[in-house]
């Protein structure tokens, strides 16, 4: 049991934090004690002490033939990865567990009642426009804690804890106030994409500053293009992670740092208010209000039909649009430019950080199988296979150095690279729901319904003062 809660917790706090994650039944049932009760019960014990025999190849001492399973989301990342990949490795060294595979588009709606059911599954990639409460989660004491996976010799990586072959800073991304409950499996390079063969044949090239992204918007107009757009149906996450990526090359990435740390006038700060004043510009001017009852997949097949200029979106977009690309068109991705002439960050730094939520259920039956499975994702051979079959690479480091697969994969390196260490993240979005929720809400406000830099910023900064004075939701902090 984690010792960031406490284990006098009273009722009415138990009851909150399993309310959070949909873990009370009917009025009549009560609360499922067993779902959130605290420490020292056989569930707990069983998910602390091996099951089986430790060994070289079975360090974390799993019962090599308890059956396991997991549940991927169904998204721009497929799920081939799993089940031609990930699956075959955990049965060649164990082949007598029975691994259950299923997959949905819909996390919440598919997973979140097996919590409430005291049935979870083991292992579950939370991702997706309906994706589960992390945060409420791992408050609730429904996540386990990976501290031991992390320790564990990689699978094929000789010499090498698993922690030792990651991207600094991958076991923090998933850390909730001092533990790692959570492995942020995909290394995502986020920015606008766009035509590599729409730009050469109109001699367009990617812009620098603001001015001469407008510029640009404009030559696109022009062309009967629209020029910019995001889905507001299922998507406006997209939109905010450019929005706030702007503000932290304005300002500085501490802009970022105070807004996760729900820290007082963060949202307010003149770096977030200038950012979503220039966003706000692109929405008026160069977008389509259509696009706000649209899913995701819709507005990104337009792009694909020459009919959208840019486009953001993190380096899964080319694969998940791997179907409906036309020969040719060479997926590449910018930088967003320099708002101002005073930015903090040059024009070359990136959002990019590990992501994709994967965790494993503390009360499921078999979670250190769970977490033996996500070992051999961390694998060499898990990465490599990964980053074939999705075009995205992963938070294993160098493990695919050398590879060119396509045009969208190599021009996230080079940005990568030419970012250096100017690459930032907010992490607010996995610990505090609501703030994601209302954040979505007020982004498609600002970009397609008429809103403004003043009305956002003070919207989000409400809702930030909610959360923080809302003793029932758990507080993190980096």
């Amino acid at each position: 049991m984690s010792d960031i809660f406490k284990p006098e917790v009273d009722r009415r706090t138990l009851l909150r934090r399993a309310a959070a994650v949909g873990l009370l039944a009917t009025p009549a049932m009560g609360m499922l004690t067993a779902c959130v009760g605290g420490g020292g019960d056989s569930d707990d014990d069983a998910a602390e002490k091996p099951a089986g025999t430790v060994s070289a190849t079975n360090p974390l001492g799993i019962k090599e033939d308890e059956p396991l399973e997991i549940v991927i989301f169904n998204g721009g990342l497929g799920t081939k990865y799993a089940t031609d990949v990930d699956i075959p490795s955990y049965n060649k060294l164990f082949p007598n567990s029975k691994v259950t595979f299923s997959q949905t588009e819909e996390i919440a709606t598919v997973v979140q009642p097996r919590f409430t059911g005291n049935n979870p599954p083991d292992m579950i990639n939370n991702s997706g426009s309906k994706l589960m409460d992390q945060g409420a989660l791992v408050q609730a004491e429904q996540v386990q804690d990976l501290t031991e996976l992390f320790a564990a010799p990689s699978l094929d990586i000789t010499g090498k804890t698993v922690k030792d072959t990651l991207i600094p800073g991958t076991v923090e991304q998933g850390t909730f106030n001092g533990k790692p409950y959570v492995l942020n499996y995909a290394f995502t390079v986020f920015g606008l994409w766009y035509s590599g063969k729409l730009f050469k044949e109109n001699g367009w090239t990617a812009p620098a500053t603001w001015a001469d992204f407008l510029k640009l918007l404009d030559a696109m107009k022009a062309k009967g293009i629209t020029p910019y757009g995001y889905a507001g149906a299922n998507a406006p996450y997209y939109q905010y992670t450019v929005l706030l990526a702007s503000a932290a090359k304005i300002g500085g990435p501490d802009i970022l740092k105070n807004i996760d740390n729900l820290e007082p006038g963060a949202w307010t700060n003149d770096a977030v208010k200038q950012a979503a004043a220039a966003w706000a510009e692109v929405g008026a001017k160069y977008s389509d209000k259509a696009f706000l009852g649209l899913k995701h997949t819709e507005v990104q097949l337009k792009q694909d039909q020459y009919q959208v200029g840019f486009y953001p979106s993190g380096s899964w977009l080319e694969n998940e649009q791997a179907k409906d690309t036309p020969a040719g068109f060479d997926y590449q991705i910018m930088p967003l430019p320099s708002v101002t002439a005073a930015d903090k960050l040059p024009v070359t730094a990136l959002y990019a950080a590990a992501g994709e939520q994967y965790f494993v259920a503390s009360k499921g039956k078999n979670p250190r199988g769970g977490m033996e499975f996500l070992r051999h994702m961390l694998s060499k051979a898990g990465a490599v296979g990964f980053t074939q079959l999705t075009k995205t690479l992963t938070v294993v480091a160098g493990a695919t150095d050398g590879m060119e697969i396509s045009p969208g994969l190599t021009s996230g390196n080079k940005a990568l690279v030419a970012a250096g260490a100017d690459t930032f993240a907010f992490r607010f979005d996995t610990w505090y729901k609501k703030l994601d929720d209302e954040l979505r809400a007020a982004t498609n406000e600002l970009m397609y319904q008429g809103g403004t830099a003043d009305k956002f910023v003070e919207r989000m900064q409400k809702a930030a003062d909610a959360v923080k004075a809302d003793s029932s939701i758990e507080k993190f902090s980096r």
